[in-house]
């Protein structure tokens, strides 16, 4: 499909109703990612983020780690915190 637009003030693009409704993931407030692919090629994609379960579960691990040796547990850290505000 192919459709024109224009580019307003302040670079602004309207996605045409036509290419929205060809498109299921373009929804009001979607995350994009917009990138240059040639001098005279722009392509929208998606944002999608990747999500290592790995990384997760050992801040999650961190998070409810108990005193050890300096390290204080993430509730004490946030009485902590509260304290100083």
């Amino acid at each position: 499909m192919k459709t024109t637009s224009i580019i307003r003030e302040r670079g602004q693009l309207t996605i045409p109703e036509s290419i929205r409704k060809e498109v299921s993931w373009i929804n009001p407030q979607s995350a994009v990612t917009i990138s240059v692919t040639k001098p005279d090629e722009i392509v929208i994609h998606p944002h999608q983020t990747i999500i290592d379960s790995n990384v997760i579960w050992k801040r999650i691990q961190k998070s409810r780690s108990t005193n050890k040796k300096g390290s204080i547990s993430a509730i004490d850290s946030l009485k902590k915190d509260r304290k100083s505000h």
